[in-house]
């Protein structure tokens, strides 16, 4: 790689590298260590192309949800089998990961703008700004920007547009796979909300037992299923269709129960 090779965006890869690995190593313990990161699916990462794939996921804070994306995915990449063990797979990087992130948001305060560098492709909300409901346009440069990270790697994406839970997933994110036609894998996450502060930022609680499962490619006839066919696959791929809301079978519930109670007695927290 020389010195000065920058990516579509300009930005400069060996700096872009190190910045990756200074934030991986500083914030691998949060979830090897302080917290435990239960992976499963590893291997779908492993079988993917170098480029032109979208992860779509549930969202539950701004920034923590992201960074353990780029160490499961280094890690599956250098051949750990559901786990993130040996940070040494951070040393050498898959630079072509991009992630999608509300402009506002990575222009509060230095450390956002640093993370930007590392892979940002910043979006203006169309419902949102400021804290207030808006209407307006998408911004052409912006899925122009997608189009671009796709073209050259991998993109993450958030397609609720928001960390609260069993909100619509946004029509946007349908027109860019049917418009670019990428592979779509899917990531459900949980623990994250719990283990950290909103910004994702802050360690808020330790002894987390958090999930991170990948899902195997959507299935999707880019041609012909509508854009709301599009979203109802996501909606229930990142597992935040309303039907999940519902109340459990009675024949079930008790079962489901027992196990979320296991599960709770894992994720007890101390000081």
């Amino acid at each position: 790689m020389g010195l000065f090779k920058r990516n579509p965006f300009g930005h400069i890869l060996f700096l872009k590298k190190w910045l990756i690995r200074v934030f991986g190593m500083l914030t691998h313990r949060r979830y090897r260590g302080f917290n435990q990161l239960d992976i499963d699916g590893s291997e779908i990462i492993r079988n993917l192309p170098g480029k032109n794939v979208l992860f779509i996921s549930n969202h539950q804070t701004y920034f923590a949800d992201v960074v353990a994306m780029f160490h499961v995915f280094n890690a599956s990449l250098k051949g750990r089998e559901d786990n993130i063990k040996n940070i040494g797979y951070i040393w050498n990087p898959k630079l072509n990961i991009y992630y999608v992130a509300a402009k506002e948001t990575m222009k509060e305060g230095l450390l956002p703008r640093i993370l930007s560098y590392a892979g940002a492709i910043t979006v203006e909300r169309t419902w949102r700004a400021k804290g207030k409901d808006v209407q307006r346009e998408v911004n052409p440069n912006d899925t122009e920007n997608i189009k671009i990270a796709l073209e050259d790697g991998w993109v993450i994406t958030f397609p609720q547009g928001t960390t609260k839970s069993f909100k619509p997933v946004r029509k946007g994110t349908a027109h860019i796979i049917k418009q670019h036609k990428p592979i779509v894998v899917p990531i459900v996450i949980d623990g994250f909300r719990r283990s950290f502060d909103k910004k994702g930022l802050r360690l808020k609680k330790k002894g987390i037992l958090q999930s991170f499962i990948v899902k195997e490619p959507l299935q999707i006839d880019y041609e012909n299923d509508t854009i709301d066919e599009i979203v109802e696959k996501v909606e229930y791929a990142i597992e935040q269709h309303p039907s999940f809301l519902k109340v459990l079978p009675p024949e079930i519930r008790d079962e489901v129960l027992k196990t979320e109670e296991e599960l709770n007695q894992k994720r007890r927290w101390e000081y």
